[in-house]
């Protein structure tokens, strides 16, 4: 189990199956927050579906070393970051993340995505990471503009939203060289 510090009182810790409870826990008490920009949250409906979820990241990790991360603020469930369509031939992934509410604007999940860049260039040796964020969600596209990511374009209607709409997002990049 791999766990990365990233201050005195907050760690990521690879994401394992006992974390189901407070997985769920978090969703199911924050929908109404976590639904707006999260279309996987409507679909949460009971502790099995995100049992689901934590099986396959924890098989995505040994198969394919796609991480996914608890992140842990005094030892308390803050929220998830990880990496998703790991692409070994082309050396290159995609991260995902998201944070309770009452964790926001302490600079939790910058340094959490920090870290796994870290990751994926240092231990993994990618050469390219992306992000990609709704364009209304202007908390989640400071992340990867304060690491230096590069605005690449709009992936235009790419995430079905709760609603019933499609939300445009915007697609950022930052390179093992850069």
């Amino acid at each position: 189990m791999q766990i990365i510090r990233l201050n005195e009182t907050t760690k990521l810790r690879q994401l394992e199956i006992t974390d189901v409870p407070d997985i769920y826990k978090a969703i199911d008490s924050q929908r109404g927050y976590l639904r707006e920009f999260l279309p996987f949250v409507d679909h949460t409906k009971k502790t099995e579906d995100t049992r689901a979820f934590v099986e396959g990241a924890v098989n995505a990790a040994v198969e394919r070393n796609e991480y996914t991360f608890v992140i842990l603020v005094e030892n308390n469930f803050a929220g998830l970051v990880g990496f998703k369509d790991l692409d070994k031939k082309n050396l290159k992934v995609e991260i995902g993340y998201w944070l309770c509410e009452q964790y926001q604007h302490r600079g939790i999940m910058t340094s959490a995505v920090k870290a796994l860049c870290e990751l994926a260039f240092k231990d993994l040796q990618l050469n390219r990471i992306q992000i990609k964020c709704a364009t209304g969600n202007i908390r989640s596209k400071h992340i990867p503009i304060r690491l230096g990511f590069k605005m690449e374009g709009l992936e235009r209607q790419g995430e079905l939203m709760h609603n019933g709409t499609f939300a445009d997002l915007e697609i950022y990049s930052i390179l093992k060289n850069d």
